[in-house]
């Protein structure tokens, strides 16, 4: 797969349970605010992402300074929570409590557990007022 040189962000601790996988490939997903954060190395290694923020705008949590100086972050910085799909699409939920956080500048990431926070690895993404309406409505 040929990808980018600027959609390319290195992961210096790969990402938990992929320690090995320092390479991947930020890659949007058409017309959506999803996109496929997609191993370099491994072409069947890839996840699902979206800004955590598309859904939930009241997301926050301060990044660690040993965090902040291990991406490098001054000022610009990206975030994603990893998705998972179910076959009931309204069921499908974000990781809140590790986000892929990126230094676009710097083009280097890290996925953080967040230390006492009340999220869970399990939010839904779509909610009663997000949900799709069925029939045109």
């Amino acid at each position: 797969m040929e990808v980018d040189e600027k959609s390319i962000y290195q992961f210096p601790k790969g990402l938990p349970g992929f320690e090995n996988e320092t390479a991947f490939a930020l890659i949007p997903w058409e017309d959506t605010p999803f996109c496929y954060l997609q191993s370099v190395k491994e072409r069947e290694l890839s996840f699902l992402v979206v800004s955590p923020f598309e859904f939930r705008q009241d997301y926050s949590f301060e990044l660690s300074n040993e965090d902040k100086e291990e991406l490098e972050i001054k000022e610009d910085v990206a975030v994603f929570s990893i998705v998972t799909i179910h076959s009931e699409i309204t069921k499908s939920t974000m990781n809140l409590l590790a986000p892929v956080v990126i230094n676009p500048v710097k083009r280097v990431g890290k996925q953080v557990v967040l230390q006492q926070s009340g999220y869970m690895t399990r939010h839904l993404i779509w909610t009663e007022e997000l949900t799709p309406t069925k029939g045109g409505d």
